[in-house]
């Protein structure tokens, strides 16, 4: 059974930073491209970032570039995200995930983890 735990989350200020773990266990890791996803308070999800399995290439929405950046440590089985110049609108639910293989780089299945709370607010 895929488990995913994340955690990192806060409240910070805008401009300010947070760095997101997410702990995956219950299948091969380094094998599997993984996915940051988040929702806002109404909203839907959004993919956020992917990493593949050896952590060669990284993608990134278009609001995350710059100021976003995706890792992995396999030996760990953990991925992180680093959130940088954070404003506002980045106030969401984080989630991470995984896809099916052979998907496109921003697909991604329903995260089965509870997410971890990014607020930016003054």
């Amino acid at each position: 059974e895929v488990q995913l735990v994340e955690s990192g989350g806060g409240l910070v200020q805008p401009g300010g930073s947070l760095r997101l773990s997410c702990a995956a266990s219950g299948f091969t890791f380094s094998d599997s491209y993984m996915s940051w996803v988040r929702q806002a308070p109404g909203k839907g999800l959004e993919w956020v970032s992917g990493i593949t399995g050896a952590g060669i290439s990284a993608y990134y929405a278009e609001f995350a570039k710059g100021r976003f950046t995706i890792s992995r440590d396999n030996a760990k089985n953990t991925l992180y995200l680093q959130l940088n110049s954070l404003k506002t609108e980045d106030t969401a639910m984080y989630y991470c995930t995984i896809r099916r293989p052979g998907e496109s780089y921003n697909a991604y299945m329903t995260p089965p983890g509870q997410g971890t709370q990014v607020t930016v607010s003054l």
